[in-house]
């Protein structure tokens, strides 16, 4: 078998940082835990636990790849559950909610219909679900905490359901609740840092306004409802700034940001080059995108016949092929997708040293960028 220099020095220098942990076979990274935080995109069941109602998650067609619907809002798995077994914890990620679920190596704390502002009905906010994972601490030693992954995917309930409860908002309003979910967002972070944890990855917002339920709902046709893709930008915009500020004051702590919106964008503006023929409406679902009614039982959704070749398995939700590609760049991809380093890279960078990269704001959208 042939062995670079490159490779050999590489293994060389990893090797004495790491020595005192159990590692990943086959891998150079350490056997930390994933802790996740969000919406619906990251739930990975813990809605169900949370309400009496019948949710049609928990039935078919969800699940529909697996043939076992868990109440993921997918056909099969989450981006979560890719993520993990890179990482080499032998099970998908389970909801924290879940009586008597292992959490040795991490848990999902996310819930569908999350938001970071606002009083969701039968879901938590960011802050609810960081209070949650403060009480179940006792479950992981400190020196662990320090060392694993803190996943977070939030904002699309709060912006969607803004531009809903404001069709007519003027710009310095937008600006100002931006700026309201921003702050608060930032604080909820800094409470799961005082809390132990210094390692994050924080997931920016898709383009909104081009779900299938905004062009449904909006009446857009083939076109995506730009004031809703402009508040994901405004968003969008704050988060690598104000992460840099963290890092720059706090000497452990270590983040990178996947730039969810452009993945998104280049999959539906060139949805052939990701073997992608349906990018517009949902697999599953009822009404001009099929953005409505997906598993619920006195609706007849319409279901699509391959769901590999759709983008989008419901009216929010990707479908488990583009959750395992976007896992994939979320885990080993390069500074054009996730900056400044991959989940990997973020995974062996020693704990307690500064970070010598940080995050740069692209000048421009550059829809022509190779993933790798």
């Amino acid at each position: 078998m042939e062995c670079s220099l490159v490779s050999v020095l590489g293994i060389l220098l990893v090797f004495p940082l790491f020595h005192n942990l159990v590692t990943v076979s086959g891998q150079n990274i350490p056997a930390v835990g994933l802790f996740t935080f969000g919406d619906s995109s990251f739930d990975a069941g813990n809605k169900k636990f949370l309400t009496s109602a019948s949710l049609p998650q928990n039935f078919w067609p969800y699940g529909k790849s697996r043939d076992d619907p868990k109440g993921k809002f997918s056909d099969g798995k989450i981006v979560p559950d890719f993520i993990a077994k890179f990482m080499g914890i032998p099970h998908d990620l389970p909801p924290a909610l879940k009586p008597g679920a292992d959490v040795s190596r991490g848990a999902s704390f996310a819930v569908g219909s999350a938001s970071i502002v606002g009083s969701p009905r039968d879901s938590l906010t960011l802050n609810q679900q960081v209070r949650k994972f403060n009480q179940m601490i006792s479950n992981w030693k400190v020196d662990y905490i320090q060392k694993s992954v803190f996943m977070i995917s939030i904002g699309m309930e709060d912006y969607y359901n803004f531009t809903k409860n404001n069709p007519n908002a003027e710009v310095s309003a937008q600006q100002a609740f931006v700026t309201s979910v921003t702050n608060r967002l930032k604080s909820d972070i800094n409470l799961l840092y005082s809390s132990g944890a210094s390692k994050f990855v924080v997931q920016l917002l898709a383009p909104l306004g081009c779900l299938p339920i905004a062009r449904q709902e909006f009446k857009t046709g083939n076109d995506c409802y730009e004031k809703l893709n402009d508040l994901a930008k405004q968003h969008n915009a704050k988060i690598g700034t104000m992460l840099n500020e963290m890092a720059e004051t706090k000497p452990d702590f270590q983040f990178t940001v996947f730039d969810f919106y452009n993945v998104i964008l280049r999959r539906t503006q060139r949805n052939m080059n990701y073997r992608f023929s349906v990018t517009n409406i949902s697999c599953c679902g009822v009404g001009t995108h099929n953005a409505y009614g997906c598993g619920l039982p006195n609706v007849h959704s319409k279901l699509c016949e391959y769901q590999r070749s759709y983008l989008y398995f419901d009216a929010r939700h990707n479908t488990e092929k583009a959750q395992e590609a976007f896992a994939h760049l979320i885990f080993g991809a390069d500074p054009n997708v996730i900056q400044p380093m991959n989940v990997r890279e973020l995974i062996v960078y020693p704990v307690n040293e500064p970070m010598r990269e940080f995050w740069e704001d692209p000048m421009e959208e550059k829809l022509s960028l190779v993933e790798s």
